[in-house]
This record gives structure tokens, sequence and C-alpha cells, in this order.
């Protein structure tokens, strides 16, 4: 297979970071990076521990100290970033982060409370990050901030639209970089310069960016100055992160509100079952209904209140102490969507109206799953109206379905975030796997199963949709061949599986989360762009409505027999690996040759190259390279 394509731009989380610093570069990238990156916050130990770089597209230092940068990462992790950068990669460093980035670090000198002096190990840029620019930083504390003007350098910086010349931003301790002799090399360019005088030796000058609380006097005053000149300062960071090779979008990604819940369900009378089982954990207040689980609240709407935004309001968090408050939030699109009461619209008598849900079709999705169910004579149950709400979630039945049109926080396996803009099926599935079954019918299968419902899913979706190019890679990603790949042959990852699983009252209960490319062609590729011209596009409801179909009559042949050898030979038919080459990392470079999964936990069956010994393969859970650092165990 070719490299996979650089697709994760990593924000540093761990030691030396600040809260503040890190949520609002993190919020920034993905607003303008969206859909055709994953920005994935990282600790020291991802960062020096697992296989990030491959995947890699920019690599982001926020603001801090960077003292604490040094500790955890001088040596081994910087000697990681430097290879990294050497091979192509880019660095972006904010304020602590372009000290940190610097040959020299000269801050507050004359200061002794504050002073740090010393040479830097990246030394991207080779000179001195002199500051604080301006008087009057305090570490901890936004006193010293202040909005300051940039001047732009519109020579250097192309290929962005039109740049404004100057451009005006939040300051709160950076510095600006000065070459050692006074002169830049040819390999440097100043994008951008202070417009107004600075409290030290300035030189050549740069800027750095992070946001601020909400808690200082004349703060106010500043959010509006900043708000008013956003259009330029956002032209001016999306062509510095075009100068550094990122493909930004062409428009600002807005953050998504959250929409209501509907509940529903194919046949008259079995949402009222549900809402009878739910009973126990169901509490009422001022006559209105609310489910309240670990991690979420969730309103249970009457027809005299849906409309009203009361909850919506109140749930918004007013913070102090340093925290950001309900009104910045509210402004900056910032907000902590799990302190936010969710509205469940319950529809007992019929299904939502279109108007209600322009994105999702319930008739064509019930239309859908009538018609798929009478293709397989197993799949009756599910697709009846999940996650952190365990109490919640040991109540819900098996094909409990929730879809969703786009994501604000989706997941990946480990630290990974999977990007599901507009166009993606976005899906979860509760299935409630019993605990005597596991020594036989073990967990690990069920993704398998998941991976082998989409696939056939995808190929069974409609007449002439079964050479559409779709396989399964383990152990839970769904791949397609890249139609845009210049090498013939190429696969993109499309699709994901995450099951995360819970126990209670006897049962494992399993949240099967499922995201495909459907219509949307970026990142990678997706489902239509593989479509040959004659056949009409994948409509999502119709292809939820198949994988649950395909799905509970798969799991319901591995309850009855496990994962027999006609299940394994329908795997391996979709699989993508036949025969792939891996190294095993953690036991000295040895090669050995994908043959299968063993049929007892799941785990890679492979030939050693030469001595022809047959080990099982896990992964050591790194979280970006399922092929690296495999260990083994001989069968």
């Amino acid at each position: 297979m070719s490299p996979p394509r650089k697709l994760n731009v990593l924000v540093y989380t761990g030691t030396g970071t600040t809260i503040e610093s890190v949520k609002h570069a993190i919020y920034s990238l993905r607003r303008l990076l969206s859909p055709n990156y994953a920005v994935i916050p990282i600790t020291e130990n991802t960062l020096l521990k697992e296989p990030w770089g491959p995947s890699c597209a920019l690599i982001v230092f926020p603001g801090g100290a960077d003292l604490g940068y040094c500790r955890v990462l001088n040596g081994q992790g910087n000697a990681i970033i430097s290879e990294y950068v050497r091979r192509g990669g880019a660095y972006l460093g904010f304020c602590a982060g372009a000290y940190y980035g610097s040959k020299k670090c000269e801050f507050e000198v004359g200061n002794k409370p504050m002073e740090v002096v010393g040479s830097r190990e990246l030394a991207f840029f080779p000179g001195i990050c002199r500051g604080g620019a301006f008087k009057g930083f305090q570490y901890h504390s936004e006193k010293g901030a202040r909005a300051i003007k940039l001047n732009v350098r519109k020579d250097i910086i192309k290929g962005a639209g039109t740049l404004p010349d100057e451009v005006t931003t939040y300051y709160n301790g950076g510095g600006v970089f000065v070459p050692f002799r006074g002169e830049l090399g040819d390999d440097i360019e100043v994008l951008a310069s202070y417009a107004e005088d600075l409290n030290v030796d300035g030189g050549e000058q740069k800027a750095a960016l992070v946001h601020c609380k909400n808690d200082v006097p004349g703060y106010d005053e500043l959010i509006a100055t900043l708000k008013a000149t956003d259009d330029e300062r956002t032209t001016f960071l999306k062509a510095c992160l075009a100068k550094l090779g990122l493909e930004v979008s062409p428009e600002t990604s807005a953050v998504p509100s959250l929409s209501k819940l509907h509940l529903s369900s194919l046949t008259k009378g079995e949402v009222d079952i549900l809402l009878h089982s739910l009973e126990p954990v169901i509490t009422r207040k001022d006559g209105e209904e609310f489910i309240k689980g670990e991690q979420d609240t969730f309103h249970l709407e009457k027809e005299e209140t849906k409309w009203s935004t009361h909850e919506l309001k109140e749930a918004l968090p007013d913070t102090k102490n340093g925290e950001v408050s309900k009104v910045v939030q509210e402004e900056v699109g910032i907000v902590d969507y799990s302190s936010i009461t969710k509205r469940v619209v319950v529809h007992e008598t019929a299904w939502p109206d279109t108007k209600e849900t322009p994105y999702f079709n319930h008739h064509a999705f019930y239309a859908g799953l009538k018609e798929y169910r009478e293709e397989d004579a197993d799949a009756e149950e599910w697709g009846r109206p999940p996650d952190k709400n365990y109490s919640l979630l040991s109540k819900l039945p098996d094909g409990f379905t929730l879809t969703a049109t786009t994501q604000i926080a989706g997941r990946g396996r480990g630290n990974n975030v999977w990007v599901s803009p507009a166009g993606s099926l976005i899906m979860s599935t509760v299935i409630n796997h019993p605990a005597h079954l596991v020594p036989t019918r073990p967990i690990v299968f069920i993704q398998y199963l998941a991976a082998i419902a989409i696939v056939q899913a995808v190929k069974g979706y409609d007449k002439g949709y079964g050479e559409v190019p779709v396989k399964l890679k383990w152990p839970n990603d769904i791949y397609a061949l890249d139609p845009r790949a210049q090498t013939p042959g190429t696969y993109v990852k499309i699709g994901g599986i995450l099951a995360n699983c819970a126990y209670s009252d006897g049962a494992y209960q399993i949240v099967l989360g499922i995201g495909i490319n459907t219509t949307n062609g970026r990142p990678t590729t997706s489902l239509d762009a593989l479509l040959p011209s004659h056949l009409p596009p994948f409509r999502i409801e119709r292809l939820v409505a198949r994988i649950l179909t395909r799905l509970e009559a798969l799991y319901k042949q591995f309850v009855r027999k496990g994962f027999t050898t006609e299940l394994e030979r329908v795997y391996y038919s979709h699989w993508l690996h036949g025969r792939q080459e891996v190294t095993l990392e953690a036991e000295g470079g040895v090669k050995a040759r994908i043959v299968g999964i063993t049929r007892d936990w799941g785990m890679l069956r492979a030939e050693e190259i030469g001595s022809g010994k047959m080990w099982a393969l896990q992964s050591d859970e790194n979280s970006f390279d399922f092929f690296k650092g495999l260990v083994k165990r001989k069968i």
C-alpha cells in the first residue's frame, strides 16, 4: 500500500501548556482546517512513544511555559520533532511554542522572578526569541494582555486571497524574533512585524497568538477590538497555514450548534414501550421529564415545550475563577457541550416531518429498513429508536440507533479524531452481549462483524453496486480504492468503527460507533466518488438501514455458532491485507507475513519469513498505526 495521506494536525497538550491556550488553538485550527484534517490533542507520552509522524501534516505547540516543554522533551522528544520536520513536516509555535522553537530564548531579562534565558534544542529559528515584547506580562493572568497591531508582509504570503495590510491580534507575553548577527538568512522570511514600538530590542519582528480570559478590567474592550477585526486576522492565519503547506478550507467552518434528538420507531407503540423501560432513570421537575446519565442530561420534550430554548440557555456554564464566561463562550463558539441539556422530541404517533429533520428522512429510513428486512431473515428487530451514560445505556434495547449529520467531537481509536463533515454517515448502535457468551463469543469479534456488515451493505445497497471497490482493514477500518491517486491500486480510509463497552445486569453494553464518508469527498474520498456515472448516489438513510439489517443478521449468526469458518471466509473475501509483510519491531525487527486472524481472540495470524513459525500478533495500543509495535506470541 502507498504511504498514508497526511491528515492529522497534532496539538501538544502536555507538560508546560495552559488549558486556555490549548483549547483555543484546537478550536481555531478545527474551524479553519475542517474537514480536510483531523486536529488531535497529544501529550508528551504520545509524542515520545507513538509513530505519529507519517500521518502528521502539522505539529503545533501552543502557549504556556516552555521550560515545561524542555523538561519532558529535551533529548529524545526534540530529536523526534526535528526528524519529523527534516522529513518534510511542519511546526507551528504560538507564544511559548515560538520561544521553544528558536535557537535561544530570552524572556524578561533582568526581571529575576520571571527571567528565563537559555538555548533551545529545536532551533528552527536560528536566532533569539526575545520577550516580552511589551511590558506587563504575568503568569496565569490576563493583566498584561492587549490588542496589538501587526504589519503583514503581503509580498511573501501569497495564494490566500486579498490580505489586509494590518491585523489586530491578541498579545500576552509573546516574543520578537531576532537573528544573532542582525540579518536574516535567505531561508528566513518575515511574515508579519509589530507595528508598535517594543519594550525590548526587536531587530526583525515576528508574532504569536493565544486566547485569553474575561475577568480583567478592560478585557471586554479588548475582545470587542479583536472581534471587529476577526476577518482580517482569520485571513492572515489562513495564509500562514497555507505557507506551511496545509490545504486551507475556502470558507471558515462554523461551529455547529446542538440540534434536537428525535425518538421514533418503525411501528406505533415501540416508543411507549421504550419509555416505560426507562422509567427507573426518568426524573420529573416542574412537570417536565428528564433523563440524567453520568455525563449528559436529556429533556423529554412535551408538545407545549417543544420550541423552548430555556434549557439550552440555562445549561451554558456560568463559570468563575479564571474560567471562560458564558458570554465569551457564546461569542467565540467554544462551549462545553456535555453541560448542555440535550432535547429529545418524542414521536409516539407519527414519524418526524422532513421540516423537523431536513438532513435525515425518517420515511426513507424506515422504508429501507422494511425492504432490507425482507432480504435478511434474521433481521427483524434492530433499527429502533449512547457512550458514557452507563445507567441509561443498560436500559436500551439491541439495535437502538442514533444517527447524526455532523459531529463536534467524533472519537477514533486511542487519541485519534474522526473527521465527520456533512455528507458522512454517522451512527451508533447498541448491542447487549450476554456475559455468559463472552468466553466462546469474544466481544472483539463484534467490530469484525460490523466491518463485514458495512462492506456487504455497500455492495448490496441495490442492483449494480456489487463492484464498488471497498475493503476492510484489520481491525476496524474501511478502505476504498482512491479514484484520485496517481498510483493504481491505492486504497485510502473512508470509514471507521469504534466499540465502547460497559457492563450491567449480566450483559456487556456495546455502543458500536460507525462513520463512513458517503457523499463528502473530503478529507479522503467518498462512496459516491466510487460509483460509475449510471448509478444514483448513495442515500444515507437507506445505507444506515442496510448496515443495520446486515449487522443484526451477522450478530445473530455469531451468537448461535461463534466466529465460524464461514464468517472467517466472508471476512477474508473483503480483506485488504492478503499476505502483507510486517516488521515486528518489539521482537528485534523480525519479518512476518500476515495470513489471517486467530479464531479465538481475533489477533493477526502471521508466518515468520524464513523460519515458517506461526505467530499471533496484537497491537501494543499505539494510536496512529496498528502495524507499528506489533507484539507476538507463538501459536
